[in-house]
Order: structure tokens, then C-alpha cells, then sequence
């Protein structure tokens, strides 16, 4: 999580909302990184679990992160949730909720949704308060 924090500040200083993730191997290693990179590449995915992810995935050379953890400092979001679940990440990592647009508990709960064939472990708070420090910094300057 102290890695995927140094993301987001990462794309705080980028003047994107600050929200970094990493995808950690079977063995421990990451094998994805990510940042949100909306406002840089001016594209709608381009969310630090999205981002983490194709890296991930590309490392290992195959879609199924299957063995993988996804590790991302504020609740995924609905595509970022979904994206989890397709990849077949075995667990979910999270800092901060997310009230307004989160999608592993908060709001909705997609990567529990017994409807569907993969449903990925899920841990919460973890490091929650440095989270919320960063978004908050973040959103006070931009008001």
C-alpha cells in the first residue's frame, strides 16, 4: 500500500486525482503499477486499477491475474471493480472508501455480486487515513 501511495501523490503532482495502484504477484512481486492518468492522456479508463492492471497483464503475458492482488488506495469504482473481477485477481486491496462512486462495498458491491463466476477477496482500510490525507489535500486546492 506505501507503494501505491507514492503512485497517487504521483498523480497528485500530475494534477490528477490522486489515486495509485499496484498489482502484486503470486511471489510477492509487483508486476503493475498505476496512477490516474485521466487528465494527462484525456481518457475516460484511465484509472490507476486500470492502468495497474494492463501492466500486470502484460508482464505476465496473459489477461488472468489469477495468484494476483490488487492493491489501490481508494475503493474501486464500478469499471475499476469490474475490471478486477474480469482479470480474476484473487484479492482486493483498498485504503479509503469511497461514498460517492465506490464499487467494493460502498455504493455497490461488485466484486462480491454472487451472479457472477469470480469474486475476489476483499480487504478494507487499509491505511485509510493516509488515503483520505492525500484526497483531501488534493480537492482543497482544487475548490
Amino acid at each position: 500500500m506505501r507503494e501505491a501511495l507514492a503512485l497517487a501523490a504521483e498523480a497528485a503532482a500530475r494534477d490528477d486525482v490522486p489515486v495509485g495502484a499496484v498489482v502484486i504477484g503470486p511471489d510477492g512481486e509487483v508486476v503493475g503499477r498505476g496512477h490516474n492518468v485521466r487528465e494527462r492522456d484525456a481518457d475516460p479508463t484511465g484509472h490507476a486499477e486500470v492502468v495497474a492492471l494492463r501492466e500486470a497483464a502484460a508482464a505476465r503475458g496473459e489477461w488472468r491475474l489469477t495468484g494476483c492482488t490488487l492493491v489501490v488506495t481508494l475503493e474501486p469504482c464500478t469499471m475499476c471493480a469490474g475490471a478486477a473481477v474480469l482479470a480474476r485477481v484473487d484479492r482486493v486491496v483498498f485504503a479509503a472508501y469511497d461514498e460517492k462512486a465506490g464499487a467494493v462495498g460502498s455504493l455497490w458491491d461488485v466484486v462480491r455480486d454472487r451472479r457472477l463466476n469470480h469474486r475476489p477477496e476483499v480487504v478494507a482500510g487499509v491505511l485509510a487515513q493516509e488515503s483520505a490525507r492525500i484526497l483531501d489535500r488534493f480537492f482543497a486546492g482544487h475548490r
